[in-house]
This record gives C-alpha cells, structure tokens and sequence, in this order.
C-alpha cells in the first residue's frame, strides 16, 4: 500500500550554515520523518507580480474556489481610504 502524502507550503531562509530557518511553525504535530522540497529563485527578491503568479496556480489554494469559502461581501466592513 502506498502513503498518500501531503504537502504545506511555507516561506523561510537558508541562513549562513545552509539550515533551513522558516518563517512560521509547522502545523504538523511532531516528531514525524518529512520529505522536504526546496524551490528557490536565481533571482534574489521576487516581486510582487511573481508571489501572486505562484499563489495562484498553487493547488494548496484551491479550497478557496469554493462557494463556501465566500463567507464576506462588499457590504462588510467600513472602507480604508489611505490619505498618505
């Protein structure tokens, strides 16, 4: 049988001793053996044009197509109009 696995997408930094530091915990309870894929750009900051691109066509955003997911409409809140 074979296991089905899982994946969470997270950010973090490789720091100087090449150890991955990421920028949030887990939301897996542990200890537990992981396998761990790390996609990085040539380019050193991405833009903000690149992280919605990624977001977008990520399938660990999917749920959000849903109806159900559509819990506010343009009547909720008050409007913020920046003034600087």
């Amino acid at each position: 049988m074979e296991a089905t696995m899982t994946a969470v997408e997270l950010t973090g930094t490789i720091d100087e001793h090449r150890q991955l530091r990421l920028d949030y915990l887990l939301p897996i309870p542990g200890p537990m053996r992981v396998r761990v894929i790390v996609l990085y750009s040539l380019i050193e900051e991405w833009d903000e044009t690149e992280w919605l691109r990624a977001a977008v066509s990520n399938p660990a955003f999917d749920f959000l197509n849903d109806s159900q997911e559509d819990i506010y409409t343009l009547a909720d809140g008050k409007p913020f109009h920046d003034e600087t």
